[in-house]
């Protein structure tokens, strides 16, 4: 390496790659806000629909704007029947996060948006992404089955309609409400993995489809977005909360990662994963409460002692999937409704890159030979 080589940063640590007014965090103050707005207050006081206008847009839209932006969603569900017959033809067996993937790569032939100049046509998009990510996740879940896809209805909101979709019943007061909260509470997360994703994918001047596309393809590694399923295998394993310091103890003596613990910006525990405790706790106070919950609790009491002066705390993956479990929603689908809900952050980041776009061409470090030759085949050893 030479003397003028800037120093390798694996993973990009701690190097800004674009400036964002889009969400924040304070990982010592358990912060993160979205447009300056604390994500906790949201997720008590806004709906899923007003979150994504604020993430894509800059601020809380009026009665109007809201109304018109949540008409738009309702207006663009629909699925074309093409689009369904070639979800039918995915195996059964695959996992609804390649499933997602192909569907929205394919949106695109169906709605060409390669201007990305066009500022009317790449909001129509937008809504277009936004509208029909949930009626392909609940059309792959039920096809896979089986079943037929069932219609979206125009009556229902964002969340409740999904809910519908995938069950063909209406979700109570209470799930309608966690459902819509866990939306808000995925919206949006700053420069991770998968929004990097995206924005070099956009930097491209790529259609939207292809975007979100690409960081859906992002999410669905166990590091990222693929962990809340792994916590669940997790807690099952642990068995009960009896259990939990020992086998705690066990897994840290073995250098075992342990799902739904510790992040990169987070020091202290995740405000998400404080949020969607809460809810649990709502959750089950109108309904069993299940072992698992418990275990988790345990689980993430040892962990506190053992972990915490290392500042491992919960992150949001650790009770996302308890509660989606407790909603009746398979462990295959966690992943997916994260896909769902932060589409909304993926395409306010897009949108954001193309105001002053330069695409990305990070450097390298290069260890490899040089200056070899070639050797014949007849006098390679």
């Amino acid at each position: 390496m030479s003397n003028d080589t800037p120093p390798l940063r694996p993973g990009l640590e701690d190097v800004p790659v674009a400036e964002s007014a889009i969400s924040y965090i304070d990982g010592k103050r358990a912060r993160l806000e979205y447009r300056g707005i604390a994500v906790e207050q949201l997720a008590k006081e806004s709906c899923f629909e007003e979150t994504a206008w604020l993430l894509l847009k800059g601020d809380l839209p009026t009665q109007k704007q809201l109304l018109d932006f949540d008409n738009e969603l309702r207006v663009h569900r629909r699925l074309k029947y093409k689009l369904i017959d070639m979800i039918k033809c995915l195996p059964e067996q695959g996992h609804p996060m390649d499933a997602l993937q192909s569907a929205v790569a394919a949106l695109s032939m169906f709605y060409p948006a390669r201007n990305v100049a066009d500022a009317q046509n790449n909001w129509v998009s937008v809504v277009r992404i936004l509208a029909k990510m949930p009626s392909i996740v609940a059309a792959y879940h039920r096809l896979r089955r089986g079943d037929e896809a069932i219609h979206p209805r125009d009556d229902l909101d964002y969340a409740s309609n999904f809910y519908w979709m995938l069950f063909e019943r209406l979700p109570s007061p209470a799930a309608r409400r966690i459902m819509d909260a866990c939306l808000v509470l995925h919206a949006e997360h700053t420069m991770n993995a998968s929004t990097f994703s995206g924005r070099v994918t956009g930097s491209t001047l790529a259609d939207p489809y292809t975007v979100v596309s690409a960081a859906i393809g992002t999410l669905t590694g166990p590091l990222h977005g693929g962990a809340n399923e792994e916590v669940i295998a997790m807690l099952e394993e642990v068995g009960s909360p009896d259990n939990a310091k020992a086998w705690l103890e066990k897994a840290i003596s073995s250098k075992r990662k342990i799902m739904g613990f510790g992040h990169r910006i987070y020091k202290v525990k995740d405000p998400r994963a404080t949020v969607l405790q809460e809810l649990a706790e709502h959750l089950f106070a109108e309904s069993s409460r299940p072992v698992i919950y418990d275990t988790a609790l345990a689980v993430e009491k040892a962990a506190v002692e053992l972990l915490g002066p290392k500042g491992i705390y919960p992150n949001v993956d650790f009770y996302s999937g308890i509660i989606y479990t407790a909603l009746g929603i398979p462990t295959d689908l966690f992943t997916p409704i994260f896909a769902i809900a932060r589409a909304a952050g993926w395409l306010a980041h897009w949108m954001e890159q193309l105001k002053h776009n330069r695409i990305y061409r990070p450097e390298q470090i290069y260890i490899g030979k040089r200056d070899q030759p070639y050797v014949p085949m007849e006098k390679r050893t």
